[in-house]
């Protein structure tokens, strides 16, 4: 165990978030999303049994975004007609905008076969268990100031 650092956040996925350099994409993803097809050319670190937002909150504690582009947070926009209900955005928009000035600014949607195209080049996949529909989320890794 070390001090400071989220336990959800294994000894693995820590590696994988230090290895990252500026620009570098990761992928949190909910749990019917292709991870191992998707990231044949990506590490992909299992955390079952967690959700995408208690994820994504423990990845924020360690992991800048990029402030040189607009929007460094992606979620996968609904497929045109779909009625589904996406309250997990409004989370995702809450726990970046208490890292990032730019608040829920920070977050663009990018339509679902472009998401798929974009997580092809992530670096890092993390896959959960999370049931919410159009609950994957890419992040732009940033610089670290401090």
């Amino acid at each position: 165990m070390l001090k400071g650092i989220p336990a959800i956040l294994s000894p693995e996925l820590l590696k994988r978030l230090c290895e990252m350099g500026h620009s570098d994409r990761l992928v949190i993803a909910d749990g019917n999303f292709p991870a191992e097809s998707i990231g044949k050319n990506a590490y992909v670190v299992h955390l079952d049994g967690h959700n995408v937002p208690d994820i994504l909150r423990a990845v924020l504690k360690v992991l800048p975004l990029d402030a040189y582009v607009e929007k460094p947070v992606s979620l996968m926009a609904k497929v045109p007609g779909d009625t589904a209900q996406t309250p997990i955005w409004d989370i995702v928009k809450a726990e970046v905008a208490k890292v990032d000035k730019r608040g829920d600014e920070a977050v663009g949607f990018v339509e679902r076969f472009q998401f798929y195209e974009e997580a092809r080049k992530a670096y890092l996949i993390i896959t959960s268990s999370e049931t919410a529909l159009y609950g994957n989320v890419i992040l732009q890794k940033g610089v670290v100031l401090e």
